[in-house]
């Protein structure tokens, strides 16, 4: 996670909460729980998805992956919607 990822979700305990939770839960049940947090607080989810998005531009540019396969499908989930 970027480092202004960390200090955005460090300002919003909610949202920190169910991304913290999501890495010890099945994947579809993180994804269940992380979209409808996201859905009851759209402009978290938008503001997250700005901070997080130069990691899918710099994947595009440079033709490289940069985050781990767990963090990636995941990443590209949330970027979706």
């Amino acid at each position: 996670m970027t480092g202004s990822a960390q200090q955005y979700l460090a300002t919003h305990p909610g949202a920190n909460q169910v991304v913290m939770a999501a890495y010890g839960q099945p994947r579809g049940e993180a994804a269940s729980n992380i979209r409808n947090y996201f859905t009851a607080h759209p402009n978290e989810y938008y503001d997250l998805r700005g901070i997080l998005a130069p990691i899918g531009d710099t994947e595009r540019q440079c033709n490289v992956t940069a985050l781990p396969p767990h963090l990636e499908s995941a990443y590209h989930e949330f970027m979706a919607g």
